[in-house]
């Protein structure tokens, strides 16, 4: 099988190794990778901002980025949720209508292509730490996974999974301009995620949503907190040679 890898903007420009990571851990499920480096943003934060006619127009560029009738997966949940459920409000009674419905039928989050497609969850990882899952809204809500994650983390050597005592509660990001128009609640909502992971022993909180990533990494570096992010690609890769 061959696949075409969808780096989110995010992870392009500010955590290149775990798109580095996805390419290796892809390659040891046996799938072949395609990267097309001309992708952009999928134009969710432009949508989510109200500029509707901007994400559009990001929207065709992806389209015409990942075409033919490969797998797309992607590494950060809430951008392949927004493609599955938001382009075809998006292309409604366009000229891209067959087009829309052809990728978003064929697009994946990672632990759901991993677990669901291929049907591969151990890696021979190597994580000897403990921690906690963080269950993004849009993974949960919008892509409804919950349990893959947890398969494939019940497998990495070493690691001690925790539960939250409140894991299905917002951490803040909400779905990016939220956390800028509403600075103070989204500080709070993060404070009180990664002090539930504390409380419940933690040592890092594994996301698969880089917004949700970078949202509780940046609050627990300026806050001091003994707390660390980590992607689950990252975490699936650790200790390889």
């Amino acid at each position: 099988m061959t696949v075409n890898l969808f780096v989110s903007c995010l992870i392009d420009q500010l955590y290149p190794m775990t798109a580095m990571n996805t390419l290796k851990l892809l390659k040891a499920a046996g799938v072949e990778v395609e990267y097309n480096p001309e992708q952009t943003c999928c134009g969710k934060f432009a949508f989510n901002s109200g500029y509707v006619d901007e994400a559009r127009t990001l929207g065709e560029k992806f389209l015409r980025d990942f075409q033919g009738n490969r797998p797309i997966v992607g590494i950060s949940a809430s951008c392949v949720a927004f493609i599955k459920t938001r382009y075809k409000e998006i292309f409604h009674n366009s000229s891209h209508h067959l087009q829309c419905n052809r990728l978003v039928g064929s697009i994946y989050e990672i632990t759901d292509f991993l677990v669901n497609q291929v049907h591969k969850d151990y890696f021979e990882a190597v994580f000897p730490y403990k921690c906690a899952y963080l269950d993004s809204c849009s993974a949960l809500r919008e892509l409804n996974l919950k349990n893959e994650a947890r398969q494939l983390l019940s497998k990495v050597n070493g690691l001690e999974l925790v539960e939250l005592k409140h894991p299905e509660i917002c951490c803040g990001m909400g779905k990016g301009l939220f956390a800028v128009q509403h600075e103070a609640i989204s500080s709070s909502m993060a404070d009180k995620k990664l002090k539930d992971a504390i409380d419940a022993g933690a040592e890092y909180l594994i996301t698969n949503d880089i917004s949700c990533h970078l949202h509780l990494d940046s609050y627990a570096k300026k806050q001091g907190l003994p707390i660390k992010m980590i992607h689950i690609v990252d975490v699936l890769t650790s200790g390889w040679e």
